[in-house]
Protein backbone atom coordinates (compact mmCIF):
# COMPACT_ATOMS: atom_id res chain seq x y z
CA UNK A 1 0.00 0.00 0.00
CA UNK A 2 1.29 3.43 -0.88
CA UNK A 3 2.95 5.48 1.85
CA UNK A 4 0.56 8.39 1.16
CA UNK A 5 -2.50 6.47 2.45
CA UNK A 6 -0.64 5.29 5.56
CA UNK A 7 0.54 8.83 6.37
CA UNK A 8 -3.01 10.25 6.03
CA UNK A 9 -4.51 7.43 8.12
CA UNK A 10 -1.81 7.72 10.79
CA UNK A 11 -2.04 11.50 11.02
CA UNK A 12 -5.84 11.37 11.40
CA UNK A 13 -5.61 8.60 14.02
CA UNK A 14 -3.12 10.66 16.07
CA UNK A 15 -5.27 13.80 15.86
CA UNK A 16 -8.47 11.94 16.85
CA UNK A 17 -6.74 10.19 19.76
CA UNK A 18 -5.18 13.47 20.93
CA UNK A 19 -8.50 15.30 20.80
CA UNK A 20 -10.27 12.59 22.81
CA UNK A 21 -7.54 12.24 25.43
CA UNK A 22 -6.92 15.98 25.85
CA UNK A 23 -10.47 16.97 26.79
CA UNK A 24 -10.57 19.15 29.91
CA UNK A 25 -13.40 20.16 32.21
CA UNK A 26 -14.57 22.85 29.77
CA UNK A 27 -15.01 20.16 27.10
CA UNK A 28 -16.98 17.87 29.41
CA UNK A 29 -20.40 18.16 31.00
CA UNK A 30 -20.98 16.85 34.52
CA UNK A 31 -23.82 14.32 34.47
CA UNK A 32 -25.52 11.82 36.77
CA UNK A 33 -24.97 8.07 37.06
CA UNK A 34 -28.58 7.48 35.99
CA UNK A 35 -27.99 9.44 32.79
CA UNK A 36 -24.72 7.61 32.09
CA UNK A 37 -26.49 4.26 32.40
CA UNK A 38 -29.26 5.45 30.05
CA UNK A 39 -26.74 6.89 27.58
CA UNK A 40 -24.59 3.74 27.52
CA UNK A 41 -27.63 1.55 26.88
CA UNK A 42 -28.65 3.71 23.91
CA UNK A 43 -25.09 3.84 22.54
CA UNK A 44 -24.83 0.03 22.69
CA UNK A 45 -28.11 -0.39 20.80
CA UNK A 46 -27.29 2.34 18.28
CA UNK A 47 -23.83 0.86 17.63
CA UNK A 48 -25.35 -2.58 16.98
CA UNK A 49 -27.92 -1.05 14.62
CA UNK A 50 -25.22 0.84 12.72
CA UNK A 51 -23.02 -2.29 12.60
CA UNK A 52 -25.90 -4.04 10.87
CA UNK A 53 -26.09 -1.18 8.37
CA UNK A 54 -22.35 -0.66 7.76
CA UNK A 55 -21.64 -4.36 7.21
CA UNK A 56 -23.99 -4.38 4.22
CA UNK A 57 -22.99 -1.13 2.50
CA UNK A 58 -19.70 -2.08 0.80
CA UNK A 59 -21.07 -5.38 -0.55
CA UNK A 60 -24.52 -4.56 -1.97
CA UNK A 61 -23.27 -3.53 -5.42
CA UNK A 62 -20.66 -6.31 -5.44
CA UNK A 63 -23.26 -8.96 -4.55
CA UNK A 64 -25.53 -7.87 -7.40
CA UNK A 65 -22.64 -8.12 -9.88
CA UNK A 66 -21.86 -11.68 -8.72
CA UNK A 67 -25.46 -12.57 -9.56
CA UNK A 68 -24.79 -11.33 -13.12
CA UNK A 69 -26.77 -8.08 -13.11
CA UNK A 70 -25.57 -5.11 -15.15
CA UNK A 71 -25.25 -1.46 -14.23
CA UNK A 72 -28.78 -0.60 -15.42
CA UNK A 73 -30.47 -3.34 -13.38
CA UNK A 74 -28.41 -2.50 -10.31
CA UNK A 75 -29.27 1.20 -10.70
CA UNK A 76 -32.97 0.31 -10.69
CA UNK A 77 -32.51 -1.68 -7.49
CA UNK A 78 -30.83 1.30 -5.79
CA UNK A 79 -33.54 3.68 -7.03
CA UNK A 80 -36.16 1.27 -5.62
CA UNK A 81 -34.49 1.52 -2.21
CA UNK A 82 -34.51 5.32 -2.12
CA UNK A 83 -38.01 5.44 -3.61
CA UNK A 84 -39.24 3.02 -0.95
CA UNK A 85 -37.70 5.19 1.77
CA UNK A 86 -39.51 8.21 0.33
CA UNK A 87 -42.95 6.60 -0.10
CA UNK A 88 -43.28 4.00 2.65
CA UNK A 89 -40.79 5.47 5.11
CA UNK A 90 -42.95 8.54 5.70
CA UNK A 91 -45.96 6.35 6.53
CA UNK A 92 -43.93 4.15 8.86
CA UNK A 93 -42.49 7.23 10.57
CA UNK A 94 -45.99 8.51 11.28
CA UNK A 95 -46.98 5.13 12.67
CA UNK A 96 -43.98 5.39 15.02
CA UNK A 97 -45.38 8.62 16.50
CA UNK A 98 -48.82 7.06 16.92
CA UNK A 99 -48.06 3.47 17.96
CA UNK A 100 -44.70 3.87 19.67
CA UNK A 101 -41.02 4.47 18.87
CA UNK A 102 -39.86 1.27 20.61
CA UNK A 103 -42.14 -0.74 18.31
CA UNK A 104 -40.71 1.19 15.36
CA UNK A 105 -37.15 0.33 16.46
CA UNK A 106 -38.07 -3.37 16.66
CA UNK A 107 -39.75 -3.08 13.25
CA UNK A 108 -36.48 -1.67 11.88
CA UNK A 109 -34.60 -4.75 13.11
CA UNK A 110 -37.14 -7.20 11.67
CA UNK A 111 -37.42 -5.37 8.34
CA UNK A 112 -33.66 -5.14 7.87
CA UNK A 113 -33.14 -8.80 8.83
CA UNK A 114 -35.73 -9.79 6.20
CA UNK A 115 -33.92 -7.58 3.69
CA UNK A 116 -30.65 -9.39 4.49
CA UNK A 117 -32.32 -12.79 4.00
CA UNK A 118 -33.43 -11.82 0.47
CA UNK A 119 -29.75 -11.39 -0.49
CA UNK A 120 -29.43 -15.19 -0.59
CA UNK A 121 -31.62 -15.28 -3.71
CA UNK A 122 -30.31 -14.44 -7.20
CA UNK A 123 -33.90 -13.74 -8.34
CA UNK A 124 -34.29 -10.11 -9.39
CA UNK A 125 -37.84 -9.81 -8.00
CA UNK A 126 -36.80 -11.07 -4.58
CA UNK A 127 -33.81 -8.72 -4.55
CA UNK A 128 -36.19 -5.88 -5.44
CA UNK A 129 -38.35 -6.78 -2.42
CA UNK A 130 -35.18 -6.70 -0.33
CA UNK A 131 -34.33 -3.19 -1.55
CA UNK A 132 -37.86 -1.98 -0.75
CA UNK A 133 -37.59 -3.45 2.77
CA UNK A 134 -34.14 -1.86 3.10
CA UNK A 135 -35.55 1.55 2.14
CA UNK A 136 -38.23 1.31 4.83
CA UNK A 137 -35.61 0.24 7.37
CA UNK A 138 -33.37 3.19 6.49
CA UNK A 139 -36.19 5.66 7.20
CA UNK A 140 -36.78 4.03 10.58
CA UNK A 141 -33.06 4.06 11.42
CA UNK A 142 -32.81 7.82 10.89
CA UNK A 143 -36.04 8.76 12.67
CA UNK A 144 -37.38 6.22 15.19
CA UNK A 145 -34.22 5.86 17.28
CA UNK A 146 -33.57 9.58 17.60
CA UNK A 147 -37.25 10.24 18.34
CA UNK A 148 -37.23 7.58 21.07
CA UNK A 149 -34.03 9.00 22.56
CA UNK A 150 -35.26 12.61 22.73
CA UNK A 151 -38.65 11.67 24.20
CA UNK A 152 -37.15 9.25 26.75
CA UNK A 153 -34.43 11.75 27.72
CA UNK A 154 -37.04 14.41 28.45
CA UNK A 155 -39.41 11.94 30.15
CA UNK A 156 -36.68 10.96 32.61
CA UNK A 157 -36.03 14.61 33.47
CA UNK A 158 -32.41 14.80 32.29
CA UNK A 159 -30.96 18.21 31.45
CA UNK A 160 -31.45 19.32 27.84
CA UNK A 161 -27.73 19.99 27.30
CA UNK A 162 -26.90 16.36 28.13
CA UNK A 163 -28.57 15.31 24.88
CA UNK A 164 -25.60 16.69 22.97
CA UNK A 165 -23.32 14.19 24.75
CA UNK A 166 -25.38 11.24 23.53
CA UNK A 167 -25.63 12.67 20.01
CA UNK A 168 -21.89 13.28 19.61
CA UNK A 169 -20.93 9.91 21.14
CA UNK A 170 -23.46 8.09 18.93
CA UNK A 171 -21.89 9.59 15.80
CA UNK A 172 -18.33 9.04 17.07
CA UNK A 173 -19.05 5.37 17.73
CA UNK A 174 -21.84 4.42 15.32
CA UNK A 175 -20.74 6.46 12.29
CA UNK A 176 -17.00 6.25 12.99
CA UNK A 177 -15.44 3.45 15.01
CA UNK A 178 -18.18 0.90 14.28
CA UNK A 179 -18.00 1.71 10.56
CA UNK A 180 -14.24 1.03 10.52
CA UNK A 181 -14.58 -2.21 12.49
CA UNK A 182 -17.50 -3.33 10.31
CA UNK A 183 -15.44 -2.69 7.18
CA UNK A 184 -12.54 -4.74 8.54
CA UNK A 185 -14.87 -7.53 9.72
CA UNK A 186 -16.65 -7.65 6.37
CA UNK A 187 -13.30 -7.82 4.59
CA UNK A 188 -12.31 -10.70 6.89
CA UNK A 189 -15.49 -12.64 6.10
CA UNK A 190 -15.40 -12.12 2.32
CA UNK A 191 -11.64 -11.99 1.74
CA UNK A 192 -9.62 -13.88 4.35
CA UNK A 193 -12.25 -16.48 5.27
CA UNK A 194 -13.69 -16.66 1.71
CA UNK A 195 -17.24 -17.06 3.00
CA UNK A 196 -18.76 -15.35 -0.03
CA UNK A 197 -20.44 -11.96 -0.63
CA UNK A 198 -23.57 -12.92 1.35
CA UNK A 199 -21.61 -13.45 4.60
CA UNK A 200 -21.65 -9.75 5.66
CA UNK A 201 -25.45 -9.73 5.34
CA UNK A 202 -25.75 -12.80 7.58
CA UNK A 203 -23.42 -11.15 10.12
CA UNK A 204 -25.53 -7.98 9.94
CA UNK A 205 -28.65 -10.04 10.78
CA UNK A 206 -26.95 -11.38 13.91
CA UNK A 207 -26.00 -7.89 15.13
CA UNK A 208 -29.53 -6.63 14.43
CA UNK A 209 -31.05 -9.57 16.32
CA UNK A 210 -28.82 -8.90 19.36
CA UNK A 211 -29.80 -5.22 19.28
CA UNK A 212 -33.48 -6.12 19.03
CA UNK A 213 -33.18 -8.37 22.11
CA UNK A 214 -31.68 -5.48 24.10
CA UNK A 215 -34.45 -3.11 22.94
CA UNK A 216 -37.18 -5.58 23.93
CA UNK A 217 -35.65 -6.22 27.35
CA UNK A 218 -34.54 -2.73 28.41
CA UNK A 219 -36.41 0.02 26.51
CA UNK A 220 -39.73 1.52 27.61
CA UNK A 221 -42.30 2.70 25.08
CA UNK A 222 -42.91 6.35 24.25
CA UNK A 223 -45.17 8.09 21.76
CA UNK A 224 -45.59 11.31 19.83
CA UNK A 225 -49.36 11.71 19.79
CA UNK A 226 -51.08 8.38 20.62
CA UNK A 227 -54.55 9.87 20.16
CA UNK A 228 -56.85 7.26 18.63
CA UNK A 229 -58.82 9.98 16.84
CA UNK A 230 -55.88 10.89 14.59
CA UNK A 231 -55.46 8.86 11.42
CA UNK A 232 -52.42 8.96 9.14
CA UNK A 233 -53.82 11.72 6.94
CA UNK A 234 -54.46 13.90 10.00
CA UNK A 235 -50.90 13.28 11.20
CA UNK A 236 -49.52 14.21 7.76
CA UNK A 237 -51.57 17.41 7.76
CA UNK A 238 -50.39 18.26 11.27
CA UNK A 239 -46.75 17.74 10.28
CA UNK A 240 -47.20 19.81 7.10
CA UNK A 241 -48.85 22.62 9.07
CA UNK A 242 -46.01 22.58 11.61
CA UNK A 243 -43.43 22.90 8.83
CA UNK A 244 -45.37 25.61 6.98
CA UNK A 245 -46.20 27.67 10.08
CA UNK A 246 -42.75 27.60 11.71
CA UNK A 247 -39.96 29.00 9.55
CA UNK A 248 -37.34 27.40 11.80
CA UNK A 249 -38.62 23.89 11.03
CA UNK A 250 -38.88 24.63 7.30
CA UNK A 251 -35.33 26.01 7.21
CA UNK A 252 -34.02 23.02 9.17
CA UNK A 253 -35.65 20.63 6.69
CA UNK A 254 -34.19 22.46 3.70
CA UNK A 255 -30.71 22.53 5.27
CA UNK A 256 -30.85 18.81 6.07
CA UNK A 257 -32.00 17.88 2.55
CA UNK A 258 -29.31 20.00 0.88
CA UNK A 259 -26.49 18.58 3.01
CA UNK A 260 -27.60 14.95 2.99
CA UNK A 261 -28.36 15.10 -0.73
CA UNK A 262 -24.81 16.30 -1.38
CA UNK A 263 -23.45 13.67 1.02
CA UNK A 264 -25.21 10.74 -0.69
CA UNK A 265 -24.16 12.06 -4.10
CA UNK A 266 -20.55 12.17 -2.84
CA UNK A 267 -20.83 8.46 -1.96
CA UNK A 268 -21.37 7.68 -5.65
CA UNK A 269 -18.75 10.13 -6.92
CA UNK A 270 -15.62 9.70 -4.80
CA UNK A 271 -14.46 6.47 -6.46
CA UNK A 272 -14.51 7.77 -10.08
CA UNK A 273 -13.05 11.08 -8.85
CA UNK A 274 -10.00 9.37 -7.32
CA UNK A 275 -9.55 6.85 -10.14
CA UNK A 276 -10.74 8.50 -13.39
CA UNK A 277 -8.47 6.27 -15.50
CA UNK A 278 -8.92 3.07 -13.55
CA UNK A 279 -6.14 3.83 -11.06
CA UNK A 280 -5.63 1.12 -8.47
CA UNK A 281 -6.90 2.58 -5.18
CA UNK A 282 -7.54 0.69 -1.89
CA UNK A 283 -11.27 1.32 -1.51
CA UNK A 284 -11.56 -0.29 1.92
CA UNK A 285 -8.61 1.62 3.35
CA UNK A 286 -9.84 4.92 1.91
CA UNK A 287 -13.25 4.20 3.47
CA UNK A 288 -11.48 3.78 6.84
CA UNK A 289 -9.70 7.11 6.28
CA UNK A 290 -13.06 8.78 5.63
CA UNK A 291 -14.54 7.28 8.80
CA UNK A 292 -11.56 8.50 10.85
CA UNK A 293 -12.20 11.97 9.42
CA UNK A 294 -15.84 11.67 10.48
CA UNK A 295 -14.72 10.68 14.00
CA UNK A 296 -12.52 13.80 14.06
CA UNK A 297 -15.56 15.94 13.20
CA UNK A 298 -17.80 14.32 15.83
CA UNK A 299 -15.06 14.71 18.46
CA UNK A 300 -14.84 18.43 17.63
CA UNK A 301 -18.66 18.65 17.74
CA UNK A 302 -18.71 17.23 21.28
CA UNK A 303 -16.36 20.03 22.39
CA UNK A 304 -18.46 22.72 20.72
CA UNK A 305 -21.78 21.38 22.00
CA UNK A 306 -20.41 21.15 25.56
CA UNK A 307 -19.98 24.95 25.68
CA UNK A 308 -23.21 26.80 26.32
CA UNK A 309 -21.69 30.04 25.00
CA UNK A 310 -21.29 28.58 21.49
CA UNK A 311 -24.49 28.36 19.46
CA UNK A 312 -24.87 25.41 17.13
CA UNK A 313 -26.73 27.62 14.62
CA UNK A 314 -23.68 29.89 14.47
CA UNK A 315 -20.80 27.48 13.91
CA UNK A 316 -22.75 25.35 11.42
CA UNK A 317 -22.59 28.26 8.95
CA UNK A 318 -18.81 27.83 8.88
CA UNK A 319 -19.10 24.04 8.59
CA UNK A 320 -21.30 24.34 5.48
CA UNK A 321 -18.95 26.87 3.84
CA UNK A 322 -15.94 24.59 4.46
CA UNK A 323 -17.80 21.54 3.15
CA UNK A 324 -18.79 23.52 0.04
CA UNK A 325 -15.15 24.47 -0.59
CA UNK A 326 -13.96 20.87 -0.07
CA UNK A 327 -16.29 19.50 -2.76
CA UNK A 328 -15.24 22.26 -5.14
CA UNK A 329 -11.68 20.84 -5.18
CA UNK A 330 -12.33 18.33 -8.02
CA UNK A 331 -13.55 21.23 -10.17
CA UNK A 332 -10.50 23.37 -9.32
CA UNK A 333 -7.99 20.55 -9.88
CA UNK A 334 -9.54 19.78 -13.27
CA UNK A 335 -8.46 23.29 -14.38
CA UNK A 336 -5.14 23.59 -12.57
CA UNK A 337 -3.72 20.06 -12.87
CA UNK A 338 -3.24 18.44 -16.28
CA UNK A 339 -5.24 15.17 -16.43
CA UNK A 340 -3.29 11.95 -16.73
CA UNK A 341 -3.84 9.91 -19.89
CA UNK A 342 -2.25 6.73 -18.58
CA UNK A 343 -4.58 3.87 -17.74
CA UNK A 344 -4.22 2.15 -14.38
CA UNK A 345 -1.28 2.79 -12.09
CA UNK A 346 -1.43 4.45 -8.67
CA UNK A 347 -3.37 7.52 -7.52
CA UNK A 348 -2.37 10.76 -9.27
CA UNK A 349 -1.25 14.05 -7.70
CA UNK A 350 -4.70 15.51 -8.38
CA UNK A 351 -6.22 12.44 -6.72
CA UNK A 352 -4.08 13.01 -3.60
CA UNK A 353 -5.26 16.61 -3.34
CA UNK A 354 -8.87 15.55 -3.80
CA UNK A 355 -8.53 12.81 -1.16
CA UNK A 356 -7.38 15.38 1.39
CA UNK A 357 -10.32 17.60 0.44
CA UNK A 358 -12.69 14.64 0.82
CA UNK A 359 -11.28 14.04 4.32
CA UNK A 360 -12.23 17.63 5.18
CA UNK A 361 -15.74 16.99 3.84
CA UNK A 362 -16.07 13.81 5.95
CA UNK A 363 -14.95 15.77 9.01
CA UNK A 364 -17.79 18.20 8.22
CA UNK A 365 -20.15 15.19 8.04
CA UNK A 366 -18.99 14.18 11.52
CA UNK A 367 -19.77 17.70 12.74
CA UNK A 368 -23.10 17.81 10.92
CA UNK A 369 -24.81 14.78 12.46
CA UNK A 370 -24.72 15.62 16.19
CA UNK A 371 -25.33 19.30 15.40
CA UNK A 372 -28.42 18.69 13.24
CA UNK A 373 -29.70 16.26 15.89
CA UNK A 374 -29.31 18.99 18.50
CA UNK A 375 -31.22 21.50 16.36
CA UNK A 376 -33.97 18.96 15.61
CA UNK A 377 -34.39 18.31 19.35
CA UNK A 378 -34.87 22.07 19.85
CA UNK A 379 -37.22 22.93 17.00
CA UNK A 380 -39.29 19.86 16.03
CA UNK A 381 -42.45 19.36 18.15
CA UNK A 382 -42.50 16.08 20.10
CA UNK A 383 -45.99 14.99 19.00
CA UNK A 384 -44.97 14.66 15.33
CA UNK A 385 -41.19 14.21 15.57
CA UNK A 386 -40.84 11.00 13.50
CA UNK A 387 -43.38 12.19 10.91
CA UNK A 388 -41.63 15.53 10.35
CA UNK A 389 -38.17 13.92 10.26
CA UNK A 390 -39.34 11.58 7.50
CA UNK A 391 -40.96 14.52 5.68
CA UNK A 392 -37.46 16.02 5.58
CA UNK A 393 -36.24 12.89 3.78
CA UNK A 394 -38.75 13.20 0.90
CA UNK A 395 -36.84 15.89 -1.09
CA UNK A 396 -33.59 14.11 -0.17
CA UNK A 397 -34.76 10.82 -1.68
CA UNK A 398 -36.16 12.54 -4.78
CA UNK A 399 -32.82 14.29 -5.28
CA UNK A 400 -30.78 11.08 -4.89
CA UNK A 401 -33.08 9.17 -7.28
CA UNK A 402 -32.65 11.89 -9.92
CA UNK A 403 -28.86 11.84 -9.45
CA UNK A 404 -28.74 8.04 -9.71
CA UNK A 405 -30.87 8.07 -12.85
CA UNK A 406 -28.72 10.74 -14.53
CA UNK A 407 -25.32 9.88 -13.06
CA UNK A 408 -23.84 9.23 -16.53
CA UNK A 409 -25.48 12.26 -18.17
CA UNK A 410 -23.19 14.91 -16.66
CA UNK A 411 -19.40 15.19 -16.21
CA UNK A 412 -18.23 14.46 -12.70
CA UNK A 413 -17.00 18.04 -12.24
CA UNK A 414 -20.53 19.32 -12.91
CA UNK A 415 -21.90 16.97 -10.24
CA UNK A 416 -19.33 18.15 -7.69
CA UNK A 417 -20.00 21.78 -8.62
CA UNK A 418 -23.72 21.22 -8.05
CA UNK A 419 -23.07 19.67 -4.62
CA UNK A 420 -20.77 22.56 -3.69
CA UNK A 421 -23.48 25.06 -4.67
CA UNK A 422 -26.08 23.19 -2.59
CA UNK A 423 -23.79 23.26 0.44
CA UNK A 424 -23.16 26.99 0.04
CA UNK A 425 -26.92 27.50 -0.15
CA UNK A 426 -27.22 25.47 3.07
CA UNK A 427 -24.83 27.93 4.75
CA UNK A 428 -27.04 30.83 3.65
CA UNK A 429 -30.14 29.11 5.01
CA UNK A 430 -28.27 28.35 8.24
CA UNK A 431 -27.52 32.07 8.58
CA UNK A 432 -31.21 32.77 8.11
CA UNK A 433 -32.07 30.13 10.75
CA UNK A 434 -29.71 31.80 13.23
CA UNK A 435 -31.47 35.14 12.72
CA UNK A 436 -34.98 33.67 13.02
CA UNK A 437 -34.05 31.67 16.13
CA UNK A 438 -32.48 34.72 17.75
CA UNK A 439 -35.59 36.82 17.11
CA UNK A 440 -37.76 34.02 18.51
CA UNK A 441 -35.67 33.93 21.71
CA UNK A 442 -35.90 37.71 22.08
CA UNK A 443 -39.69 37.58 21.63
CA UNK A 444 -39.97 34.96 24.37
CA UNK A 445 -37.84 37.08 26.71
CA UNK A 446 -40.05 40.12 26.07
CA UNK A 447 -43.18 38.02 26.72
CA UNK A 448 -41.75 36.80 30.04
CA UNK A 449 -40.81 40.35 31.05
CA UNK A 450 -44.30 41.59 30.17
CA UNK A 451 -46.16 38.87 32.10
CA UNK A 452 -46.08 40.60 35.54
CA UNK A 453 -47.64 43.71 33.98
CA UNK A 454 -50.66 41.69 32.84
CA UNK A 455 -51.45 40.32 36.29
Amino acid sequence: MELFYLIVFGALAVVVATMELSKNNKDRINTSSAFNSFKNNYLLVYSLMMAGDWLQGPYVYYLYTTYGFGKGDIGQLFIAGFGSSMLFGTIVGSLADKHGRKRAAVTYCITYILSCITKHSPEYRILMVGRILGGIATSLLFSAFESWLVAEHNKRGFEQQWLSITFSKAIFLGNGLVAILAGLFGNLLVGSLAMGPVAPFDAASIFLAIGMAIILSSWTENYGDPSESKDLLTQFKGAAVAIASDEKIALLGAIQSLFEGSMYTFVFLWTPALSPNGEDIPHGFIFSIFMLSSMLGSSLASRLLARASIKVESYMQIVFVISSASLLLPVITSFLVAPSKEKGGSITFAGCIQLLGFCVFEACVGLFWPSIMKMRSQYIPEEARSTIMNFFRIPLNIFVCIVLYNVDAFPITVMFGMCSAFLFLASMLQRRLLGVAERSRQDKVRELEAEPLNI
